[in-house]
């Protein structure tokens, strides 16, 4: 009987089911789209440990403060998974992270990105990381680092799961809040692209209870053809570079800015409003898109019901002074973002019920949204179609 060999594998990593290989194809594969996004600011190139950024462009700052933020996808990345389609949800990493920088009136620096997978597969991972240079070009920031960690037992070899974080500038006596809001003050939103990067489970929960598979034909959600699993990955609208230049037009008529994600529009606005004002939000100023439509209908419930959860094609709000509401709309415009007045802020306590009374541990203003929603619903998809 021979003696059991002691000889170790050439490779245990690989044994246990990291591929460090396959990790260094990605980077190469990734490395022109982040390149793009870097500007002479930007020190060491692309693979170190840490990414290096010239703070001398700072300089032009009387009384700088950095700005940052931090976010994920969360389970849209679930859809892209279901349907192999990876290309647009760095472009939703983007919006999250970045369009949340400029809420205080901060030009975005740079970005740094962060993917867990089950398993490494070059060609995915440089498909989402071209999303968020794509993002991080359209944004005016630049992408200086990132990592890619193989999780095999934790992830499915099909999982990952995607994160970021962002650093930006503002000059210390322009930064915008709810200290700078007045009672007279308009209201304007921003339409969104649609879903964004928030409200999936429910998607997916709605999705799954109607017995829907994302390869379905999705009639009223695109042109002939799309299916569920694309029209539901439609990228985030990027709205930063809009907003600084709206911002550098208004100067200081430019009050205060509210990015719609997690917990609706309300409860969003209301944490950029000071305590002792009040907004009634019309919902007769603008009518959901079908997305919106659809998914409530299918999951048996009203637009109102989901008003905590989705945008409901509202992206952004500004508050700005109403002499400059129309120079606001109009610069949006010719970036190619609707926008309109849907609101007034309101000094004092409001009598009656129903408010968002600040959010996110922030003790702001009350908002509610009132009125009827504009246009008609259409009927929900059904599930026949191409697979």
């Amino acid at each position: 009987m021979a003696a059991p060999s002691h000889e170790s594998p050439a490779n245990p990593y690989a044994a246990a089911g990291v591929d460090t290989a396959a990790g260094d194809l990605a980077v190469e594969l990734m490395k022109a789209a982040v390149r793009r996004t870097h500007g002479p600011e930007v020190q060491g190139g692309v693979g170190g440990f840490a990414g290096l950024f010239d703070a001398r462009a700072l300089r032009d700052y009387t009384h700088p403060l950095l700005a940052t933020s931090t976010d994920g996808v969360g389970t849209k990345v679930a859809i892209a998974q279901a349907i192999d389609k990876h290309d647009t949800v760095g472009q939703d990493l983007v919006g999250m992270v970045v369009d949340d920088i400029i809420v205080v009136g901060a030009k975005p620096l740079f970005m740094t990105d962060y993917i867990a997978c089950g398993k490494v597969v070059p060609e995915r991972i440089a498909a989402i990381v071209a999303g968020i240079a794509e993002g991080c070009a359209q944004t005016g920031t630049a992408l200086i680092g990132g990592e890619t960690a193989e999780h095999p037992g934790l992830l499915g070899p099909a999982d990952y799961d995607i994160a970021g974080a962002a650093t930006g500038v503002v000059e210390a006596g322009r930064v915008l809040g709810a200290d700078r809001v007045r009672a007279g003050d308009v209201v304007l939103a921003l339409a969104s692209s649609g879903l964004h990067s928030n409200g999936y489970s429910l998607v997916r929960h709605i999705v799954a209870g109607r017995g829907i598979r994302y390869g379905d034909v999705a009639p009223d959600l695109g042109e002939h053809g799309t299916t569920w699993g694309e029209a539901l990955l439609e990228p985030t609208r990027l709205y930063t570079s809009p907003l600084l230049r709206m911002i550098d037009r208004l100067g200081d008529r430019t009050h205060s800015l509210s990015h719609v994600t997690g917990g609706g529009i309300a409860a969003n606005l209301a944490r950029v409003l000071p305590r002792g004002t009040w907004v009634d939000l019309d919902r007769s100023t603008w009518s959901p898109p079908p997305v919106f439509r659809v998914l409530a209908e299918a999951g048996d419930l009203s637009l109102e019901d989901t008003e905590g959860t989705w945008n409901l094609g509202i992206g952004f709000l500004a508050v700005v002074d109403p002499a400059a509401a129309g120079a606001a709309m109009a610069e949006l415009a010719a970036d190619g973002i609707a926008a309109w007045q849907v609101g007034e802020v309101h000094a004092g306590t409001p009598g009656d019920e129903g408010y968002e009374q600040g959010a996110k541990g922030v003790d702001g203003g009350a908002v509610r949204l009132v009125g009827a929603y504009g246009g008609h619903s259409p009927a929900v998809a059904g599930t026949d179609g191409a697979k």
